[in-house]
């Protein structure tokens, strides 16, 4: 639908919402699946305030230091956990390393982001968020254990673009990747684009609710958010992102 900002039409296409029911159907024939928020709440077996409440640490991330395109609009954290029988628990701090192959802009490099703030990890949705996406992956790919990413982003204006993937279209070397959105204010942009990876399909949709959800099957998609403008004098986008491997954890041998 067209939305209108500072006199100009601006294409936006909603969310492809599927049913929490299709959730499975929709990640094993189209390689992703994107829902609503009130689905994410019943997905973690918590009700929307409590994601809600995870919210506020967006406030407090620290600038990422690694950008190679000299930009200032990327502030994230930075944890690790493992999934195993039914159970979360938090790895020690951790660099995040990518190969090459999968990030061309920051790939072969050992960057480290501050912690996530262990009162955010403490609170009771935040092992049910990542344990029920756990029991979603599980579901496509069986397997005794899952090695979780987890990255804090916010994306702002005040150079006036934020490049939310400066690496642009990308797979990110995992199982799994989930996306939420967590908060959009003041922006236009972000729009969220997914392709097949060995296909000539894709979608494209703006995540504008907080708290919704795409969920990739990484293997068969590339994705890739487009730059994002303020409307006024500032504005920023935050996400929550989850890789899911079963294979442990990248860059350890």
């Amino acid at each position: 639908m067209p939305l209108f900002a500072g006199g100009a039409m601006v294409a936006s296409f909603p969310a492809p919402y599927a049913a929490l029911d299709g959730l499975d159907r929709a990640l094993r024939t189209r390689g992703y699946a994107v829902l609503a928020p009130d689905a994410v709440a019943a997905l973690a077996g918590v009700d929307r305030a409590e994601l809600a409440a995870l919210t506020p640490s967006w406030d407090d991330l620290r600038p990422d230091e690694y950008l190679k395109d000299g930009g200032r609009y990327r502030k994230r954290r930075h944890s690790c956990f493992v999934a195993e029988d039914g159970a979360l628990r938090q790895v020690p701090h951790r660099m995040h390393w990518q190969s090459l192959d999968y990030n061309a802009l920051h790939g072969g490099m050992q960057r480290w982001f501050e912690p996530m703030d262990a009162a955010v990890v403490a609170q009771p949705a935040w092992a049910k968020l990542l344990l029920a996406l756990a029991q979603v992956c599980s579901a496509r790919m069986p397997v005794p254990r899952w090695s979780i990413e987890a990255h804090q982003f916010r994306i702002d204006t005040a150079d006036g673009l934020g490049r939310p993937t400066p690496e642009g279209a990308h797979r990110d070397g995992v199982d799994f990747v989930a996306v939420l959105l967590v908060a959009r204010e003041g922006i236009k942009g972000g729009e969220t684009r997914v392709f097949e990876a060995n296909g000539p399909d894709g979608q494209r949709f703006t995540l504008s609710e907080p708290w919704s959800l795409l969920l990739l099957d990484d293997a068969r998609m590339i994705h890739e958010s487009t730059p994002i403008q303020p409307l006024g004098a500032y504005g920023h986008r935050d996400t929550l992102v989850l890789t899911y491997r079963a294979a442990g954890f990248q860059g350890d041998g």
